[in-house]
C-alpha cells in the first residue's frame, strides 16, 4: 500500500522516459516533488498526483483537501501554483448534489490559490471508487532564477521544519474519529484537534519561505513531508541533494495536539504521514529570517540541524546521542487507521 519503494522507481521507471529533451531542467527524482521545464524566459514546475476525495471527512473538508495535496507539491518548487488540469473519475453512487459541493470548493480553494482551472475530464464509471476519484496535474510558472531544487542545497545549509510531525495522521484522526478523542481527551481537545486537518497544506508555507531569498539568498530546496512523514522527507531530501544531514530532534517543533493523537493510536509521529509539514534547507544567513518569516505567518517553525558532507550520513541526535537515521520505509498511519475504523465501528 502506499507509494512504492524507491528500488522499484530506480529499476523499471527512471530508465524508461519517453523522449529526451534539453528543456527538462528537473526531472523525475525520488524525494523531489515537481518536475520543471524551461519555456521561453520561464520555468514551469509541474506535479501530478490523485483527486484525493474522502467523503467521510465531509464533501466540503475532503475537496480541500484534495486541492491542497495538489497545490502543494507544485509549492516546493519557490513558484506559486497557478494552473490545473483535472480528470474526475467519479464512482457511480455519486450524486449531483455531492459533485457540485465538491467542485464548488474546489473552485473556492484554487480561486483563493490564484489558480486556474485550464483543462479536464469529468465523468461517471464503473469500478470507480473512493478516495481516488481521477487526477490532477498543477503547473507553477516564474523567473528560471526563482526555482529551487535540491541539486542546489549545499554543504552547511541549514534545515528547518515547519509545524512539526505528524499533522496529516493527527487531523485525519481528529476529523475521522472525534468521539474517540473525546472520550480520551473531553470534548474541548477533540474540538481543538479538528481544527489540525486544515494545517495539512505546504502552500503558505513554501511561499512565505521562497519570499526572504532563494538560492545564494536563502532557501535552496523544500520537500513536503507526507509518507513516512518527517523521517522520511529528511531522508529523502538528503539523498536528492547527494548529501548528509544532522539533525536535532528535541529542536523540531512538535504540536502537543499531534503527540497526544499520535501518543493514544499507537503510532510514532516522526514516521507517520504528514502532510502540511515542509522540509527547507536554506543558506545559513537567511535561516533565521525564514523562521521569522513564517513566524509572522502564522506558521511555527525552527532550523533543526543541518546539511553535512554525505561522509557524514544522515544523522539524528536524540537526547545527546547520535544515530543513523534510516528511512522508515512502511508508514505506520495506516495500519492504525484501519485499526481505529473496525474500533469505532464495532462500538
Amino acid at each position: 500500500m502506499g507509494k512504492l519503494p524507491p528500488e522499484i522507481f530506480r529499476s523499471i521507471i527512471l530508465p524508461h522516459l519517453g523522449a529526451s529533451d534539453e528543456k527538462v531542467l528537473v526531472g523525475p527524482q525520488h524525494g523531489v516533488d515537481v518536475g520543471i521545464v524551461e519555456i521561453g524566459d520561464k520555468a514551469v514546475a509541474l506535479t501530478a498526483d490523485p483527486v484525493f476525495i474522502v467523503p467521510e471527512y465531509g464533501w466540503e473538508r475532503a475537496a480541500w483537501f484534495a486541492v491542497h495535496i495538489l497545490a502543494s507539491d507544485a509549492a516546493t518548487s519557490g513558484l506559486r501554483p497557478c494552473f490545473m488540469a483535472i480528470d474526475l473519475n467519479l464512482p457511480v453512487e455519486m450524486t449531483l448534489e455531492q459533485l457540485e459541493v465538491v467542485w464548488r470548493t474546489v473552485h473556492k480553494e484554487c480561486e483563493r490559490l490564484g489558480i486556474a482551472i485550464v483543462a479536464g475530464h469529468t465523468a461517471k464509471y464503473e469500478n470507480c471508487g473512493y478516495p481516488m476519484v481521477g487526477g490532477a496535474v498543477v503547473l507553477s510558472v516564474g523567473d528560471k532564477d526563482k526555482y529551487v531544487t535540491p541539486s542546489m542545497a549545499e554543504v552547511g545549509d541549514k534545515i528547518i521544519i515547519t509545524k512539526g510531525p505528524a499533522i496529516e495522521a493527527s487531523g485525519i484522526f481528529a476529523a475521522m474519529f472525534p468521539d474517540l478523542l473525546e472520550e480520551e481527551f473531553g470534548p474541548d481537545f477533540s474540538r481543538k484537534a479538528q481544527e489540525l486537518f486544515y494545517r495539512m497544506t505546504v502552500v503558505e508555507d513554501a511561499m512565505t519561505a521562497v519570499s526572504v531569498g532563494v538560492r545564494e539568498d536563502g532557501v535552496t530546496a523544500m520537500h513536503d513531508a507526507t509518507e513516512c512523514g518527517v523521517w522520511g522527507a529528511l531522508h529523502e531530501l538528503a539523498q536528492a541533494s547527494g548529501l548528509g544531514l544532522r539533525v536535532e530532534k528535541e529542536s523540531i517543533v512538535v504540536d502537543e495536539r499531534a503527540e497526544r493523537i499520535c501518543s493514544y493510536f499507537g503510532i510514532d509521529p516522526y514516521s507517520s504521514i504528514s502532510e502540511g509539514t515542509l522540509i527547507i534547507s536554506c543558506r545559513p544567513h537567511k535561516a533565521e529570517a525564514v523562521v521569522d518569516a513564517l513566524r509572522k505567518e502564522g506558521i511555527p517553525s525552527s532550523v533543526v540541524g543541518e546539511l553535512v558532507d554525505p561522509k557524514y550520513g544522515i544523522v539524528v541526535v536524540e537526547e545527546g546521542e547520535e544515530r543513523e537515521l534510516e528511512h522508515p520505509k512502511i508508514d505506520p498511519f495506516w495500519e492504525a487507521f484501519y485499526e481505529a475504523l473496525r474500533r469505532s465501528s464495532s462500538d
